[in-house]
């Protein structure tokens, strides 16, 4: 049995797919300081990905490289095995096809050294059923990243029916290593957590699109000049617990709850039972992290006149 490494401990991680999410996946661990191996079929591939990581790299470099970060540790490989044989991490970006991924997934698992984690960038595909060919399933999970995977720092880690916690455990420890932004799921979820929620905005807004109930341009800037503001710092949830006022989740749900069916979107809210509301309320208590609506105010504050400035900047410089 090939000992799995420490997350801390690995140094050598291969990228499987060198397209537009494979690549950011390149970048990003060059810039954390990996020996990175990439291979992909199309062959002309290496010119492509040479290209993006260059594009990518003045961003890195503002946001700080790590000790060792350098261009110069990415190495061509000319076959899938070759690519693998010396993995201490294996992270897959093929394109979104069912068929595809299980077919080369089960390669990946016949030619990666047995104890070392192999991770599916998708956006929807659960791991139960991309595992299906796999001889060794066990240390196969879904580690679904945002583009560009080198800027966004979120990933979404979940196992299928096969895997074992292990692995899932693994994983997540190795992505915070790595500097990601780690969401550990509890259960698979077609289309994981961020990807329903932004696909529930995105099919509401080709609705008014074409109801002609609001053009693109309204559509974006009610986001980008509105609820987009408060979001980098707290989500949907502790948003609307701050639209509480004092009684915070609580008040918010016994206030506003019935809203829930009006028609206000073609998406059907579900029953606000009383074990719902008592999920929020405690959620929101949790996330809260011991600050007091005052506190919770007062950094919203702080961090929307810092993403006022920033975006304002950029806008200024164009």
């Amino acid at each position: 049995m090939h000992a799995t490494p420490e997350p801390t401990a690995v140094r050598r991680v291969t990228c499987i797919g060198a397209g537009v999410i494979g690549g950011g996946w390149v970048a990003h661990f060059l810039a954390r300081g990996y020996q990175v191996t990439a291979w992909d079929p199309a062959p002309d591939f290496e010119p492509k990905l040479r290209r993006l990581v260059d594009a990518a790299w003045p961003a890195l470099v503002e946001l700080g490289l790590a000790d060792g970060a350098d261009r110069a540790n990415l190495t061509i490989a000319a076959t899938l095995p070759e690519a693998v044989a010396d993995a201490e991490f294996v992270q897959e970006s093929a394109p979104e096809d069912l068929g595809l991924k299980q077919d080369l997934l089960a390669r990946l698992d016949a030619a990666t050294p047995p104890g070392v984690v192999i991770s599916s960038s998708t956006s929807g595909y659960g791991m139960t059923e991309m595992q299906s060919g796999c001889a060794r399933p066990e240390r196969l999970v879904v580690g679904h990243p945002f583009n560009p995977p080198y800027l966004i720092p979120l990933v979404e880690v979940v196992g299928g029916e096969r895997t074992e916690r292990w692995a899932v455990d693994w994983a997540s420890a190795f992505f915070e290593v790595a500097g990601k932004s780690v969401i550990t799921m509890d259960r698979e979820v077609p289309g994981f957590i961020a990807n329903r929620l932004q696909e529930a905005i995105w099919r509401e807004a080709l609705h008014m699109v074409a109801n002609g109930e609001a053009t693109v341009e309204q559509i974006d800037s009610s986001i980008t000049e509105g609820p987009g503001l408060r979001w980098p710092l707290f989500g949907p949830c502790l948003t609307f617990h701050l639209a509480g006022g004092e009684g915070g989740m609580a008040h918010m749900l016994d206030h506003f709850g019935p809203s829930l069916k009006s028609p206000w979107t073609r998406l059907e809210a579900p029953e606000l039972t009383d074990e719902l509301r008592d999920r929020m309320v405690e959620g929101c208590e949790t996330a809260s992290g011991g600050r007091d609506i005052a506190e919770l105010v007062a950094d919203r504050d702080r961090a929307v006149i810092a993403v006022l400035r920033a975006v304002e900047a950029v806008r200024g410089a164009r």
